[in-house]
């Protein structure tokens, strides 16, 4: 059985992590027969030092979008396979703004901003024993700036980080507009990422411009209720 190796639910999600969390959606939207392993060690055990990653036919596979494209491989593509070249590379795009932009918006809201910041402490680190629940949250914050700052969104100020992200948030309304799902009648990849990254922004345990702009825009909640009582329910 495909064994998926991820992060334990917290705040009333599925998962804390959007990547996590698009990956198990995907396996769940598919019918995959998969379980979950959420020990302790996983994370040290990671091939690329992050989560999630999977083992299947003793093969073991990092990174959510590599993942997705093995399971299509080996299991069929039952989300996309209809839709057209042109279709799929508008959805592709979209999923990058969503992975590759949007959601470092989200990163900086839960890791640099210093109300959220305890609660993303407690969530990844509040197990550790003394000394290293001390030691090791500082590293990793230093660490996920540092990351910032080479992606480039952490060198913008924290209210031109959310401007930006609040037109991605905007694109992504326009977008869906009336649709049951973003690329129309039929649940797709995409949805499986849009979902998981706008699950985790509209989640009123972490308060930010981010969740503001959201919540002003209906359809996103909406649909975030429609995926969550279709597949999590």
């Amino acid at each position: 059985m495909l064994t998926l190796y991820q992060f334990e639910p917290a705040w009333g999600l599925p998962n804390a992590s959007p990547f996590c969390m698009k990956l198990e959606t995907y396996c769940r939207m598919t019918h995959l027969d998969y379980q979950v392993d959420t020990s302790a060690d996983v994370l040290k055990k990671a091939p690329k030092g992050k989560l999630p990653y999977i083992e299947d036919k003793g093969q073991i596979i990092a990174d959510s979008n590599l993942i997705i494209e093995y399971l299509k491989t080996t299991y069929g593509d039952p989300l996309d396979g209809h839709l057209s070249p042109a279709e799929a590379a508008i959805a592709l795009a979209m999923r990058r703004l969503i992975e590759e932009n949007l959601y470092w918006a989200l990163v900086y809201s839960r890791w640099i901003n210093e109300e959220n910041w305890p609660k993303t402490k407690d969530v990844y680190f509040s197990e550790l024993p003394f000394p290293l629940h001390l030691l090791v949250p500082k590293i990793a914050r230093n660490t996920v700036t540092q990351s910032l700052k080479g992606h480039g969104m952490g060198r913008h100020t924290e209210s031109e980080i959310y401007q930006i992200a609040a037109l991605d948030i905007q694109a992504l309304s326009d977008f869906l507009h009336d649709k049951p799902y973003f690329m129309g009648d039929q649940p797709t990849t995409l949805d499986a990422s849009a979902y998981s990254c706008l699950a985790n922004i509209l989640s009123d345990t972490l308060i930010s411009p981010l969740r503001d702009k959201a919540v002003e825009l209906g359809n996103l909640v909406s649909y975030c209720d429609r995926m969550h009582n279709t597949y999590y329910a």
